[in-house]
């Protein structure tokens, strides 16, 4: 039982797990590399656990760990040419068969969205919009200046406004 000025890391593994497996996933890791990266974000935060200072929170600190991994993840698999691809096997929680489509669709569509940004843009876009993390947090998990986090904000969401404009046309 890890312990950092009384934070328990069984308290952050049961709080923060699912968070951790998004953003990870978020970055285009696919199994069997998202449950291994998903163990080594676990395995880094639970040995760093006693150097913890509180200057962000938890989950800016565990996403900064999730960011660094998922690019060493990604520079690793590319390397070795295996970037694996996104499964069609989306799970869908819609009551109708409608829905689901809809739904694995949309999940399909922002997953290809962010395949083509860049990992700086890309990991903004995921921490402000599908995680709805503030600007100065977002800025204190990536480690750059707040207005680098909007401009690079603002870019990702042009381009997905175009990108969905653009899906639109071809529906």
């Amino acid at each position: 039982m890890a312990e950092a000025s009384g934070l328990r890391f069984e308290a952050v593994y049961e709080q923060h797990f699912d968070f951790i497996w998004r953003a990870l996933r978020c970055f285009g890791l696919t199994p069997p590399a998202l449950e291994d990266a998903v163990q080594d974000v676990l395995l880094t935060a639970f040995r760093r656990l006693g150097s913890f200072e509180y200057r962000s929170s938890v989950r800016t600190w565990l996403f900064g760990i999730a960011y660094r991994v998922a690019l060493n993840y990604r520079r690793h698999l590319r390397r070795k040419g295996r970037l694996d691809e996104l499964s069609d096997d989306l799970p869908a929680l819609a009551a109708g068969p409608d829905r689901q489509v809809e739904e694995a669709q949309a999940l399909r569509f922002v997953e290809l969205f962010l395949e083509t940004l860049d990992d700086e843009r890309r990991a903004v876009f995921v921490l402000c919009e599908v995680e709805q993390m503030a600007a100065p947090e977002a800025a204190m998990a990536l480690g750059v200046k707040l207005n680098t986090i909007y401009s690079r904000l603002r870019l990702a969401r042009r381009a997905f406004r175009r990108a969905l404009k653009a899906q639109r046309r071809r529906a």
